[in-house]
């Protein structure tokens, strides 16, 4: 079952619970660094914001986040001091000795005058991969929905971080391309935000606590084209364009000034061009699982 924006507030909770479990197993087998890890991380997805990327979003902040060469990490270039993000069918992977480990969520929030970044997958995801494999089963009461596969600090600075800077047990893109996706949420010609409440049976568990639910903003690309768009280069054939692709950003001679007579350099973001519904087509590989 995929995860769906409602359901996130519900997964949280649950992951919450094992986190705070002194028995979980992942506690019991961790070093102390690592617990105190993952009490943060406790913290922060306990009070921070959630966020649920769509697929179209994910695969442009994956693209212009390969052009990131540094970003900076500080509360204000944030969209939330602490969140919890999930990107729809992952953004990338993390390789543990080896083997390739998903990367479906990313969580954030404040630790010792830095940031600390967890990565995290779905425990469907992992299921999913063991059934597959065939050679083992897990218990699947025993594992958080959100199980977390990686962490560390990054320094909230003035000056822009480089992404080679970073801790190393990173991986690069994944993190440059939540840098790109919290810079493309400051574009609101760019990006969609809306709010979807959570599922019925988590908020009344909220409820019954005296709380309110909490929402979810889901985060897609603003559809800026329509599948009247013509193909610029196409002559009087009136074709259509069939597929989505993305632009890379560049700069463009922009015109401004009394009567647009003057011109200077304005930077182009990268985008997605095509009509609404079409295929993406990919110029280059980008890590997207699907289910």
């Amino acid at each position: 079952m995929s995860v769906k924006p409602s359901h996130l507030p519900r997964l949280r909770r649950q992951t919450l619970r094992f986190l705070n479990d002194p028995d979980y197993a992942l506690r019991e087998t961790s070093t102390q660094d690592i617990n105190d890890g993952l009490d943060a991380l406790a913290l922060s997805m306990g009070a921070g914001d959630l966020f649920w990327v769509g697929r179209d979003m994910a695969a442009l902040a994956v693209h212009s986040g390969g052009q990131l060469a540094a970003a900076r990490w500080a509360t204000a270039d944030r969209p939330s001091s602490c969140g919890l993000l999930f990107w729809e069918d992952g953004i990338g992977h993390i390789d543990s000795g080896g083997v390739q480990i998903p990367v479906e969520a990313c969580a954030w929030g404040p630790h010792q005058g830095e940031m600390l970044l967890w990565l995290l997958m779905s425990r469907t995801r992992l299921a999913t991969e063991v059934n597959q494999a065939g050679r083992f089963e897990i218990v699947t009461e025993e594992i958080p929905p959100l199980i977390p596969v990686y962490g560390a600090t990054i320094p909230v600075t003035a000056e822009p971080v480089s992404m080679a800077d970073l801790d190393p047990g990173l991986p690069q893109p994944v993190v440059a391309a939540l840098a790109a996706a919290w810079l493309m949420m400051q574009q609101p010609l760019l990006i969609d935000r809306t709010q979807e409440r959570a599922d019925k049976t988590t908020a009344r568990a909220y409820n019954r606590e005296g709380q309110p639910a909490p929402e979810v903003s889901l985060v897609d690309l603003r559809r800026q084209y329509t599948p009247q768009d013509r193909d610029p280069d196409a002559g009087t054939d009136q074709r259509t364009y069939r597929n989505r692709w993305i632009v890379s950003g560049h700069w463009r001679n922009q015109p401004y000034g009394p009567e647009r007579s003057l011109r200077r350099q304005t930077w182009v973001p990268a985008h997605m061009k095509g009509p609404e519904g079409a295929p993406l087509l990919s110029t280059e590989k980008v890590n997207v699982w699907r289910r």
